[in-house]
């Protein structure tokens, strides 16, 4: 990325369980995290939107499509959906991405790049928007975020092991056989002890997600088989 570009900043709505309690989110339903406000998704990204782990992968991504490292990229929520990411240049003036939550968007985007046809999504009614809020994430609310940074900074087979982990832990919870807050604590503890090492070559990548599958499916085991109170 050039010298000129400060700071990526990505943003993220928050998901369908920002506005609960730190207790009721730990133990929301799937049927809670799936209830996205703004957003029409698939399970899984829904999930992830709610726990801030798209956004955890999005910053893996950009740190590799861009060559940015973590202390230049940042997160920010916005509950309203319409900016999607600013980029700060070197000057302090900004860009901004808008458009409606519409995925419909980015997926023609990527399919007739470099061209840009007529859209499909509807447009933004800017006179609709009274207010477009942004505020810090609170990483305790939502753990799963610095993650990313740490996938980041720890290089070789970490996203592979995070990505895997999630993976099978957003599966359990969908399957119920976790609670909502165990994605992040599971995910964080398969990186911790699975081990990070590098990549030599594809199938050290294979092998890494291999294993941190079988770690979380052996906490997801043991939360199963653990005895109610």
């Amino acid at each position: 990325l050039c010298d000129e570009v400060a700071k990526i900043v990505l943003t993220a709505s928050g998901g369908a369980l920002r506005e609960r309690s730190l207790e009721d989110t730990y133990n929301a339903t799937p049927e809670d995290a799936l209830a996205h406000p703004t957003w029409s998704m698939g399970a899984k990204v829904t999930i992830d939107s709610a726990s801030l782990t798209n956004k955890a992968l999005e910053l893996i991504e950009a740190h590799w499509l861009f060559g940015v490292g973590s202390d230049r990229l940042g997160v920010l929520i916005h509950p309203q959906s319409i900016v999607h990411s600013f980029v700060e240049f070197a000057d302090r003036s900004v860009i901004a991405q808008c458009g409606s939550p519409d995925m419909r968007t980015p997926i023609q985007f990527a399919l007739a790049f470099p061209h840009r046809p007529d859209g499909i999504a509807p447009g933004i009614a800017w006179d609709k928007f009274a207010d477009l809020n942004f505020a810090q994430p609170d990483t305790q609310r939502f753990p799963a975020l610095n993650l990313g940074y740490e996938v980041i900074d720890r290089g070789g087979t970490a996203g592979a092991v995070m990505n895997a982990a999630n993976e099978a832990a957003v599966e359990a919870f969908l399957a119920r056989k976790m609670p909502f807050g165990m994605i992040p604590e599971v995910t964080k503890a398969a990186l911790d002890e699975v081990g990070v090492s590098d990549i030599r070559s594809l199938d050290d990548v294979f092998a890494a997600d291999a294993e941190a599958r079988r770690f979380v499916q052996s906490r997801v085991n043991e939360n199963v088989n653990a005895p109610t109170r």
